[in-house]
């Protein structure tokens, strides 16, 4: 298998963050928070595809761009990097999908919401109670991680995202041409 080089894999997050910032305007508002399951499915696929700095890099700008045009919300930032990193840092240590699955619905939905309460009590000046954000959370998560499940088990993608296998056929060589 061999390794990603840095442009590609700058260039894969720029698809996948174009992706979360384009589909993450359909987003469900849900008090102060704007739940979107495409973010999630996005930090699963950066996680096995690109590991944890790349994912929550990834997050983080999506994040930053989707405030910056008013269709996130701020508690985007410690929900998505979160769930982003735990994904990524189970994925590299067992290279199994559903552990990144675990990772993303656990960091997000759990742990990223917990951390979107000071957030919101301190910056939006909202009067919420601690676990008020661990449903929405799980439930946008759980979604948008489910499907970047089964999207990264399909072959095609194993083959090229994750295993970076590309035919060195002659034949199908630009260079050739």
């Amino acid at each position: 298998m061999k390794e990603k080089s840095k442009a590609q894999k700058i260039a894969l997050s720029g698809v996948l963050i174009g992706i979360s910032v384009i589909f993450g305007t359909f987003s469900i508002p849900v008090g102060a928070a704007k739940i979107s399951p495409i973010q999630h499915f996005v930090n699963v696929v950066g996680a096995v595809t690109l590991g944890p700095m790349y994912a929550v890099a990834n997050a983080f700008i999506t994040s930053l761009i989707r405030n910056i045009m008013g269709t996130g919300s701020l508690l985007a930032f410690p929900g998505s990097m979160v769930g982003a990193f735990l994904a990524g840092i189970l994925y590299k240590k067992f290279r199994k999908p559903s552990i990144a699955v675990v990772g993303e619905i656990v960091g997000t939905g759990i742990l990223g919401a917990v951390l979107a309460y000071p957030v919101a009590a301190l910056i939006l000046g909202k009067q919420v109670a601690v676990f008020v954000y661990v449903i929405p959370f799980i439930s946008s998560c759980s979604v948008g991680a489910i499907i970047a499940y089964f999207f990264v088990n399909i072959p095609i993608i194993k083959k090229i995202l994750i295993n970076n296998e590309v035919t060195s056929d002659k034949k199908h060589s630009v260079d050739h041409i």
